[in-house]
């Protein structure tokens, strides 16, 4: 029976997602291997990109020798592996919320890329042995390119995120809220995706002394401490600090984000007070650093949750001076 005469066997669908499943969790394991010069990193192209689409190859490519599958099975059935492999990566503690969370897009994108490319290899070639070299050769893929890929130094950029409110009081009362900040109540904080994936929800900000030199702690919930050094002190103006990570406990954020790190770190805040005639609009602005090989899809998830970050903290001032609290 030729392969277009092929009764499809729904039994290779559930199977090709199986292997799919375990091929994504096994490159996972094989990323925890410490080895020289860290050739097998999570935070690369062979794992992020090439891995995913060789789960969505893998897997159509099994479902389609079963017989002819329709195109949206090509586009939708990667989707299973790579949702059921993220969440044991999670269940194996391997990853954290966080982190799977910023894969999942990119891992389904290219999950079902790689299905397409395994429907049409297996409808175009005819004979069986071109079909398993391709299959082999996409399989292994990522595992030849992690050494190679080692060899490239990660690009470093520095993001700047402006985020800003308007307030109904005077820059006088602003500043009082801003220089230092008293203890948060979780009731206070609006909701913010970035606190449903696992970022720690913001907590005080204390001050050594008012001026250039002063030195403010800013804490997180789970322990987390930065130490912000002031060198811009205009009250009522702009008060602008740099930004040292001081503790940020194993526990609380994932390897692989946590703040100070290989990948990821944050340089400078600033608040910038601008009057209005009916009360004021305060800026905040922050820099932080990204450093992967593929820093354009890294940056929009860093500053979408440095706006989120940001705009938590600022609603929480802007609703203290409105209460004047």
């Amino acid at each position: 029976m030729s392969y277009s005469e092929r009764r499809p066997k729904p039994a290779l669908l559930i199977f090709g997602a199986l292997i799919g499943a375990i091929y994504a969790v096994l490159i996972r394991l094989a990323a925890s291997i410490q080895v020289p010069r860290r050739y097998l990193e999570v935070i690369s192209i062979a794992f992020i990109f090439l891995g995913p689409f060789a789960v969505g190859f893998i897997t159509i490519f099994i479902a389609e020798r079963g017989g002819r599958r329709r195109w949206w099975v090509w586009c939708l059935l990667p989707w299973v592996p790579i949702t059921a492999g993220s969440l044991t990566t999670i269940l194996l503690y391997l990853e954290g919320t966080i982190c799977v969370v910023m894969f999942v897009p990119i891992g389904l994108t290219l999950s079902t890329l790689g299905g397409v490319t395994a429907g049409i290899v297996v409808r175009l070639t005819k004979s069986p042995v071109p079909q398993i070299t391709t299959l082999a050769c996409v399989t292994i893929l990522p595992l030849i390119f992690w050494p190679i890929e080692a060899q490239i130094q990660p690009l470093n950029a520095t993001r700047l995120v402006n985020t800003s409110i308007d307030i109904a009081a005077p820059p006088e009362t602003v500043w009082t809220k801003i220089e230092r900040v008293a203890p948060i109540q979780d009731s206070e904080l609006p909701h913010a995706w970035t606190t449903t994936i696992g970022f720690p929800k913001p907590d005080q900000a204390t001050l050594s002394f008012e001026g250039v030199g002063g030195v403010r702690h800013a804490t997180f919930k789970g322990g987390v401490l930065f130490i912000e050094k002031i060198d811009q002190w205009e009250p009522g103006r702009r008060l602008a600090f740099a930004i040292h990570p001081e503790q940020i406990p194993s526990r609380t954020l994932d390897e692989h984000v946590t703040l100070g790190g290989r990948y990821f770190d944050v340089l400078r805040g600033e608040y910038t007070l601008e009057p209005l005639p009916n009360g004021t609009r305060l800026h905040l602005s922050s820099q932080h650093r990204i450093s992967t090989r593929f820093n354009w899809y890294s940056q929009l998830w860093t500053d979408a949750a440095m706006r989120d970050i940001q705009g938590s903290i600022l609603f929480v001032i802007k609703h203290r001076c409105e209460r004047n609290q």
